[in-house]
């Protein structure tokens, strides 16, 4: 059953430990040290929260586990370098600029809201996201609107437009 989700959820939550650390072997590390705990701790109850229970632990590994290890972030271009992964040359410099740019505004945000909207971009519902979150379902709702919101005005300040 491990390997089964570990099968299924690794992608995701090094996508979402990549995010959040900025740094790949700081997500790597993550992500095992999520399962080590899933062993350890005997897992979910239930299957059908077991993303959630993920999730939820990679993120407290993240915010209290073991801070300093994890928390490198690095300058936006080199995170769209480790994004994106080995150089393509036909890849548009507008494109990684802008990349850039929004991986700053992601980390200009609160970390409670960015890290429900990061959650949401990885397809977690709303009741996953408030799980992991420790909040209420409208609480999560309103975290990544919040997000949204913020991304937009932020984008449309950078594009020299009114907010």
């Amino acid at each position: 059953m491990l390997s089964t989700l570990y099968r299924h959820h690794a992608p995701a939550l090094f996508r979402f430990a990549l995010r959040l650390t900025g740094n790949r072997a700081a997500a790597e590390d993550l992500v095992a040290d999520t399962f080590v705990v899933a062993v350890a701790g005997g897992g979910p109850a239930e299957p059908a929260s077991a993303r959630a229970f993920l999730f939820g632990t990679l993120r407290n590994l993240a915010l209290h586990g073991r801070r300093d290890a994890y928390r490198r972030p690095r300058a936006p271009l080199e995170l769209v370098e480790s994004l994106a992964g080995p150089s393509d040359p036909e890849r548009d410099a507008a494109a990684r600029a802008d990349l850039a740019a929004t991986i700053t505004d992601l980390q200009a945000l609160s970390e409670d809201v960015r890290t429900a909207l990061l959650l949401r971009t990885e397809g977690l519902p709303y009741q996953e996201i408030a799980e992991v979150l420790g909040v209420s379902e409208g609480a999560a709702k309103v975290r990544v609107h919040r997000a949204r919101v913020a991304l937009a005005a932020r984008r449309s300040t950078r594009e020299g437009e009114a907010p």
